[in-house]
């Protein structure tokens, strides 16, 4: 009697442990056969590893980690969208700066080099600056002025000026005038990288 009930218990904890939450079913349709009703039977099948339920996702979790190297390595493989503003220990940032028309003998073609300032540039110290307190993260620093902005019909002379380079790890082809008020404010904004100009 004994050995009858064991027998029953251990059964009764192996149906348990198949139909166990968590567990993959798969349904099948059994066709008729001897008379027997067509019906639909649920069918346990276990994940590939052999694990189910709770025992399955940390498995899928812990393969996961392991093939990409932990968590944070699924942010740190992003692009940058955009590189850091300068800082003082940044080497690269150099700058040729083209100006014509500025008279007062600002015209000309000059090399400037920031961190440490340096170059050919009459203002280098002041230019780098500038440039490292207009440098803001996600700003373009010689962004052209918005094609629907309203500006000021104002001419501010004929200077013209035209800026290549790399700042903050960014190439720069960037061209200035004094055409109306935006383009006023925009050159003088960038002032002494770009020279004041005379009347």
């Amino acid at each position: 009697m004994l050995r009858r009930l064991l027998l029953t218990a251990a059964v009764s904890a192996t149906a348990a442990l198949s139909w166990a939450p968590g567990a993959t079913a798969a349904t099948t349709a059994t066709p008729a056969t001897n008379g027997d009703t067509p019906g639909v039977a649920a069918v346990p099948l276990a994940s590939p590893s052999g694990l189910s339920g709770p025992s399955a996702s940390r498995a899928a979790l812990a393969g996961l980690t392991a093939f990409t190297g932990g968590p944070s390595s699924l942010f740190s493989a992003l692009p940058a969208l955009m590189p850091p503003p300068a800082r003082p220990e940044d080497s690269s940032d150099r700058l040729t700066v083209t100006v014509a028309g500025a008279g007062g003998g600002a015209d000309g073609t000059f090399e400037l080099d920031c961190h440490p300032a340096g170059g050919t540039h009459p203002h280098a110290a002041e230019a780098c600056d500038r440039l490292d307190r207009m440098t803001t993260w996600g700003k373009d620093t010689f962004a052209p002025v918005p094609p629907d902005a309203l500006c000021t019909m104002e001419y501010g002379g004929p200077a013209t000026a035209h800026i290549t380079g790399t700042w903050a790890g960014r190439p720069v082809d960037a061209r200035y005038d004094r055409s109306n008020g935006c383009e006023i404010s925009r050159w003088n904004a960038l002032m002494p990288v770009l020279p004041g100009t005379r009347p």
